[in-house]
């Protein structure tokens, strides 16, 4: 088939479309430098940028399926991605898959993220709609430099537990979820098979690596100050505070049996993962 991936460049959107590729898929690889996009046999870069959200959409005549992921940084989602919804509905696409974010379904419909969702469950076109969980892969991005800097992972959790998702989990939910039609018109939480709180993650990375990390549960303030430091702008570091109340309230703790279902194999544990990625900490 020929498939679209919006965001190309970025960390699930890259795994998807390798996994695409690996089953003999075409795919059409939206990014907003696609002169700089890998070069592979059926993989084409075609342009796509937040910042232009009605450029680009002409791609969807050419594809069967697509998959959308909202870029990071940007809270109006709807604004972003709803042009392409439009246009998927002009060019009667046979399967649209969104990923959202677990307990978006919980958002007052005027929130951004939620208005999304409801736009393409009113749209007329066949989806499904992946909601993960907080990502594993955080620890080595976002919380970097705190473990990095100070042996310390930064965030304003409490002692919430959380059920972290592989991002690898996420890429093999949105392939079978692509090609799969059995999940049309579904809303579908994704979670990995255990839930911890941030201690219990830093007494994982520390066992793995050797160091000694420890968690400190900072105030929400603090939290939106390391955020707008970091270059992250005022009304993300706002979203970021807010979904992590969320975590902290508990709404991230539980433990679903969906990855499994959709992807007929085991989400990967914490344990593995920190196995897996032990040398970034070491840096």
């Amino acid at each position: 088939m020929k498939i679209f991936v919006y965001g190309g460049a970025g960390q699930i959107s890259s795994s998807v479309i390798s996994k695409l590729l690996d089953l003999g898929h075409e795919v059409y690889a939206g990014t907003r430098k696609p002169e700089a996009g890998r070069k592979l046999p059926g993989l084409h870069w075609v342009f796509a940028d937040a910042t232009q959200p009605t450029k680009g959409t002409e791609i969807l005549e050419k594809v069967e399926r697509a998959f959308f992921i909202s870029p990071p940084g940007y809270t109006d989602q709807y604004s972003v991605l709803s042009p392409w919804f439009e246009k998927a509905k002009v060019a009667s696409l046979k399967k649209v898959v969104l990923m959202s974010a677990m307990g978006v379904d919980f958002a007052p419909p005027e929130a951004p993220f939620r208005k999304l969702e409801i736009s393409l469950e009113n749209s007329g076109v066949p989806y499904t709609i992946l909601r993960p969980n907080w990502f594993m892969q955080n620890f080595q991005t976002y919380w970097l430099s705190g473990i990095l800097k100070d042996k310390k992972i930064y965030f304003p959790a409490g002692n919430a537990k959380t059920s972290f998702i592989h991002t690898d989990d996420i890429s093999s939910s949105v392939v079978s979820a692509l090609l799969n039609d059995q999940f049309n018109g579904k809303g579908i939480a994704l979670t990995g098979k255990e839930a911890l709180t941030h201690e219990e993650v830093a007494e994982k990375i520390s066992k793995h690596t050797g160091l000694k990390v420890s968690y400190s549960d900072i105030s929400p303030e603090t939290f939106k100050t390391n955020l707008l430091q970091a270059g992250v702008s005022e009304d993300y570091a706002s979203f970021m505070v807010f979904i992590a109340g969320s975590l902290k309230e508990g709404h991230s703790s539980p433990i679903l049996n969906t990855v499994r279902e959709i992807t007929g194999k085991d989400p990967i544990s914490f344990d593995e993962y920190a196995e897996q990625n032990k040398k970034v900490w070491l840096n």
